[in-house]
């Protein structure tokens, strides 16, 4: 689902600030395929990406820092919890 990144993370680049930013970035990223997939998922199903691309979106986006401005936009105290909510608006904005 990642391919991508390892190209897309070697270009230095500001860390996305918020969750529009982050799922904007997600969006030119991810292959079609892998949206399409995602897009047509339960929203209860999300969890499913917790170990694939959650742990792709709090790593690369540097959600492990406390005082990370993504982290904070999430409204949310712990990376994971935080991932979680950036999945779920990138789900939102692939259903339209």
């Amino acid at each position: 689902m990642t391919k991508n990144w390892p190209t897309f993370l070697q270009n230095p680049f500001r860390l996305p600030e918020t969750v529009a930013e982050a799922v904007e970035r997600l969006m030119a990223v991810l292959e079609d395929e892998h949206k399409a997939v995602l897009a047509i998922m339960q929203e209860e199903d999300l969890i499913d990406f917790h170990f694939s691309l959650g742990m792709a979106i709090r790593n690369a986006f540097g959600l492990h820092v406390p005082w990370s401005k993504l982290l904070a936009s999430c409204g949310a105290v712990h990376p994971d919890d935080a991932s979680g909510v950036i999945i779920q608006a990138l789900w939102r904005a692939l259903q339209t």
